[in-house]
């Protein structure tokens, strides 16, 4: 791996752990709850977390330059919740914008076992031959629509490997409550969490976390499960100290309680 790779890697994984925040949920829902105003919602939480990932669009309209993490640049999209078929992405963003913006890695989703698994991993493996000249790393999304009904870990380890075969240098994938540690094990590149459908309590959203930190993750790439909970700040805090400071579930409530008040 040469100077650059690793160099952009370490700023987005520092001590091999990553707290990701994406806000990238607008390219296929639109306005969602607690991004109406994305810069607004992330300006806080920067302090606890190690990267945003976001579109190109959002990035420039949204996020101080002056005042930025490093940036994981969503590059495949082109759907839409109203539309067909969520797995019917391409590839949106060049790597003359990719660099332009500066971003230290890009993400691409594969949806696998779709009508477009092919199209996807295509999408997949050609921003890894783009991307991979310059030193950028990429990220593969290990996405499944509206069929959330897929997330085993035979599915999820299935997935993920496919991903790190074709080159990505992370992937990202759901957590499953069932053999995570297969999915971990069976993939040659770090794997991160996504963080699904918001959780109903904080208790949930730290429990999985760090049970999945305990299997083999590197990290985590939440969003709605911070930036919609009642106290984001607080949440952002806990996930934190589960992922870089190898705290429990107990002592990350306990700081969550106590940034609360």
């Amino acid at each position: 791996m040469d100077w650059g790779m690793r160099n952009r890697l370490n700023q987005l994984m520092p001590n091999g752990k990553c707290f990701f925040m994406p806000i990238d949920h607008g390219y296929f829902q639109g306005p969602t709850t607690g991004l109406e105003k994305p810069g607004e919602t992330v300006a806080p939480l920067m302090p606890y977390v190690d990267a945003l990932f976001c579109t190109r669009g959002s990035l420039r309209a949204a996020i101080d330059p002056l005042a930025s993490k490093p940036i994981v640049l969503r590059a495949s999209g082109c759907t839409s919740m109203v539309g067909k078929d969520l797995a019917n992405e391409d590839i949106t963003t060049s790597v003359d914008d990719i660099i332009r913006v500066n971003a230290q890695a890009v993400g691409v989703s594969v949806f696998i076992g779709s009508e477009y698994e092919k199209q996807t991993l295509k999408n997949l493996a050609t921003l890894v031959n783009d991307c991979e000249p310059y030193g950028i790393p990429v990220m593969a999304v290990t996405a499944v629509g509206k069929e959330m009904e897929k997330r085993t870990a035979r599915y999820l380890a299935l997935c993920c490997r496919i991903a790190a075969e074709l080159g990505a240098k992370v992937v990202k994938t759901y957590w499953c409550d069932k053999d995570f540690d297969k999915v971990i094990n069976g993939c040659p590149v770090p794997v991160i969490m996504a963080g699904g459908p918001k959780c109903n309590t904080e208790i949930e959203v730290l429990e999985f976390v760090y049970d999945g930190m305990q299997k083999g993750a590197v990290g985590i790439n939440l969003g709605r499960n911070v930036w919609q909970s009642p106290q984001p700040v607080a949440m952002s805090k806990a996930l934190r100290a589960v992922v870089h400071d190898n705290a429990t579930v107990k002592q990350a409530k306990e700081i969550y309680d106590e940034t609360k008040k």
